[in-house]
């Protein structure tokens, strides 16, 4: 037997062992997260302990795929994800594998969306489900794109209420996150879409006509549309909004928001300014980084950002990668790794290294 062939023997054990046992474990006690009575961070109910959300954005073009072509892989890298300490996934269910019209939903898609909550449920993890999303330019859908503001809107709230109610009754679910970094206002030869990373677009604009409306009216009518069309459904989990480094554009919809998501990457030599940046999101709610990542930065620079972050911020959620942890480090230790795999192995052992610190005092 070779070396690798050994470690994928004893990494395939170590799964089997956190597939078979784990799950009894957070199945039979998992609670609802709340907002702490003081807005100082988030609570288990009923038991009032402290939880923080420290985890990462999972399959973010591809979650419903892998769902229907490879749900064992799902399985599988929860529980790497569990292993590392992740207590947040962050999911993208995008639209099109959801909706089949504007009012149907596909009951098959929910039936997946279903089994991706009991693996949540099986792993101890909590699922931060984020709406709306359309990345894959190839895969829109053309009647969507076609419709004026007011039906847009009619159909988002369709999606919205179709998924509150498929998640209403799983202690899984840790917030529903709007959309992704959404734009309030856009010219219409823009189209609905900004944000482009290749063959993607991670943002969408909420408005093409706003005639007298300001971008804060905009944000305000749109986010009360789909807090209420979830609120129908279920009145328990939180609720929050993915939002890019522009405090001011953000602060409207804030308003009706259980808590913020600003989604900040340091700058390399610039820790400290994005640190004041995320100050300026302080509205008085607990603050989740709904994205971050040495993208921009090194790995040491990203280890200050996080640790400077604890006073003002209240979870973290960076990227898992698409490999295997344990993939990563064999290509490393063969010599095979590539400036990618290194980028993602040193924010996977980050995370690891980091866990303790950040969740301190958390109870999952």
């Amino acid at each position: 037997m070779t070396l690798s062939n050994f470690r994928s023997l004893i990494h395939g054990s170590l799964l089997l062992i956190l597939l078979l046992v784990t799950p009894r474990v957070w199945a039979a006690g998992m609670e609802t997260v709340k907002i702490a009575a003081d807005q100082s961070g988030f609570v288990l109910y009923p038991s009032g302990d402290r939880f923080v959300p420290w985890g990462h954005n999972y399959a973010s073009v591809d979650i419903m795929e892998r769902l229907a072509n490879d749900p064992d892989r799902v399985e599988r890298e929860f529980a790497e994800m569990q292993a590392a300490g992740t207590t947040v996934a962050r999911v993208h269910p995008e639209m099109f594998h959801i909706l089949t019209g504007p009012d149907q939903a596909d009951p098959e898609a929910l039936d997946r969306l279903k089994r991706l909550l009991k693996i949540a449920e099986d792993s101890g993890i909590r699922l931060k489900i984020t709406g709306l999303a359309c990345y894959k330019i190839s895969e829109r859908m053309a009647w969507y794109d076609s419709m004026e503001e007011q039906d847009r809107w009619k159909t988002q709230a369709f999606f919205w209420e179709t998924i509150a109610r498929t998640c209403a009754e799983s202690p899984a679910v840790f917030a529903y996150d709007l959309v992704n970094e959404p734009g309030a206002v856009g010219k219409r030869e823009d189209g609905w879409y900004l944000g482009r990373m290749g063959e993607v677009e991670f943002c969408q604009r909420l408005s093409l006509d706003p005639g007298t409306r300001s971008g804060d009216d905009i944000f305000r009518e749109w986010t009360k549309r789909m807090v209420s069309a979830i609120r129908k459904h279920d009145q328990t989990h939180l609720i929050t909004m993915g939002m890019l480094p522009f405090p001011g554009a953000n602060k409207a919809a804030a308003e009706q928001l259980d808590f913020v998501s600003p989604h900040l990457y340091p700058k390399s030599g610039k820790v400290d300014d994005e640190i004041e940046l995320l100050k300026k999101f302080d509205w008085g709610k607990p603050i989740v980084i709904g994205e971050t990542f040495p993208l921009s930065c090194s790995v040491d620079e990203e280890r200050d950002f996080l640790l400077k972050s604890r006073p003002f911020a209240h979870g973290w959620i960076g990227h898992w990668p698409d490999e295997s942890p344990v993939e990563l480090a064999e290509m490393e230790e063969t010599g095979k790794a590539t400036i990618h795999s290194v980028i993602w192995l040193s924010w996977v052992n980050l995370f690891k290294e980091l866990g303790p610190q950040m969740t301190e005092g958390t109870s999952q």
